[in-house]
């Protein structure tokens, strides 16, 4: 897969992360005219306070001393550095003093604040823009024609509030927005630029990631795509970040390696089947031709079908012991679990093989001085007991002193651990012990003995089934199987 914009942008997650950045956008710019809207706001009525204070003071003047007083107040104000605008005019609209010299038609005519920002002109202003252009001297055009509203649009804007005196003069007090506009510019730009920054940063790093991530996506199918094409041995990469991607990894690849453990038992246990069922299915159908060949009295074939009825007997166990460890290995089973006496189950056990162990010659002991209990099934439990006992019992019988199987019941911590050891020959080999629970694994190799090599092996998938296991130890002399089982929170 190219890793483009638009490969990437056909992602989820780059979908998503465009559908944030926008609406990011969308608030940013509302915050931008939003913060310019309130400093204009604030900034203006800072103004109008300023001029407020201003009036209320002309106010004072011209009460206690009428016009003259007025007249001279605005004057000396208006000489004063970074003065406010100061303006008296006529009842005709004749500047007569301050510090306006022009100012837009039609300010002057409607009394209280003026509704928009107007264009002024100071004293002297208008000469020093010639002399810095070069052009000629001209006469100052009076107030309200077109050249001085020309040179007023070249001037300053400001805001004012227009009063009518009782002779019908008029008073102009205003303030400059040339402070407040700067401060509001600089505001515009500043969130701006911070917008744009921000956009800009958010894109490159939305870009980058979604990268990343959708080569870590096109990894991740690459090596999928192996797999499902036949290589079960192949792994999701994990780079280790820890990340989402690699938790996900390492969840799929814990899945592929119980698949794989899967199939590997599944094949094991089909060329199993093939070559340890093949020898008694053999033995079947040469017992059955055999007896059809000769000329055989009623006892013969009497006794070849009950050697035919017993060879289909420890058959269909066979079979019925794939059919369990499959079920319990695949993690569920019908059977019903309850508070089993591990006590009785060993005494039950016990009492059924103690003729078996006395025909071999073997000694059958048990310890098991309390009831413990587990949460199981009892079946289960008694199948898998029995099959570790006859197995003692079937390999203690070559010891070299007196044939000796001991079932011991114990409490270590919050296990409970059911212990059936022998006197025999032993398995001396870590990796037999290790191997031998698996199916129709059979260490002997003469097979001279019964069996078909899953005894251990169900007892280790009921085990599991149970939440506990199965450990093979050295007893020196002998072996020591071990069933672990975890104690009831109430025992």
């Amino acid at each position: 897969m190219a890793l483009s914009l638009p490969a990437i942008m056909r992602t989820t997650a780059a979908r998503l992360s465009a559908l944030y950045f926008l609406l990011f956008a969308l608030c940013a710019v509302l915050l931008v005219f939003y913060m310019t809207s309130l400093s204009a706001r604030m900034l203006t009525a800072q103004t109008q306070d300023t001029i407020n204070d201003e009036v209320a003071g002309l106010d004072r003047a011209y009460r206690r001393g009428g016009l003259p007083v007025l007249v001279r107040v605005v004057e000396a104000r208006s000489r004063q550095p970074g003065a406010n605008l100061y303006l008296i005019a006529d009842a005709n609209g004749q500047i007569l003093t301050g510090n306006v010299q022009s100012l837009e038609p039609g300010v002057i005519e409607t009394e209280g604040w003026t509704t928009e920002p107007f264009s002024y002109q100071r004293f002297g202003e208008g000469e020093l823009d010639r002399l810095r252009s070069g052009a000629p001297d001209q006469a100052t055009p009076p107030s309200g024609e077109p050249e001085a509203q020309a040179e007023g649009e070249k001037g300053h804007n400001a805001i004012a509030l227009v009063l009518r005196l009782p002779n019908q003069m008029i008073m102009l007090v205003g303030r400059d927005l040339g402070e407040p506009e700067r401060f509001r510019a600089v505001i515009r730009r500043a969130l701006m630029l911070a917008l744009g920054m921000m956009g800009l940063g958010g894109l490159l790093i939305w870009f980058f990631v979604g990268r990343a991530a959708l080569k870590r996506i096109d990894s991740v199918s690459e090596a999928s795509r192996r797999i499902m094409g036949g290589d079960l041995s192949g792994r999701l990469p994990v780079t280790g970040a820890g990340d989402e991607f690699d938790r996900l990894s390492e969840n799929l690849n814990t899945m592929l390696a119980r698949i794989a453990k899967l199939n590997e038992g599944l094949k094991q246990v089909s060329d199993n089947i093939a070559h340890d069922l093949k020898t008694p299915l053999t033995r079947l159908r040469n017992r059955a031709e055999a007896t059809l060949a000769g000329r055989q009295k009623t006892p013969d074939y009497r006794q070849a079908l009950e050697s035919t009825i017993a060879e289909s007997d420890q058959l269909i166990k066979t079979f019925n012991a794939i059919l369990m460890i499959s079920r319990l290995e695949a993690g569920y089973s019908s059977e019903t679990t309850s508070r089993v006496d591990l006590a009785a189950a060993v005494r039950d056990v016990v009492e059924l093989y103690e003729p078996v162990a006395e025909e071999a010659g073997v000694i059958l002991e048990t310890s098991a001085p309390q009831a413990f209990a587990v949460d199981g099934n009892r079946e289960l439990i008694g199948q898998a007991l029995s099959n570790i006992v006859d197995n003692a019992i079937k390999y203690s019988a070559d010891s070299t002193g007196q044939p000796t199987v001991r079932v011991a019941l114990v409490r270590v911590g919050h296990e409970i651990r059911l212990t059936v050891s022998d006197n025999g020959q032993g398995i001396p080999d870590d990796a037999d012990r290790a191997r031998v629970t698996e199916r129709f694994v059979r260490l002997e190799k003469s097979r001279s003995q019964p069996g078909s090599g899953l005894g251990l092996s169900l007892a280790k998938a009921i085990m599991t089934f149970h939440k506990g296991k199965l450990d093979l130890l050295p007893a020196d002399p002998g072996l020591s199987a071990i069933m672990s089982f975890p104690a009831r929170e109430d025992h």
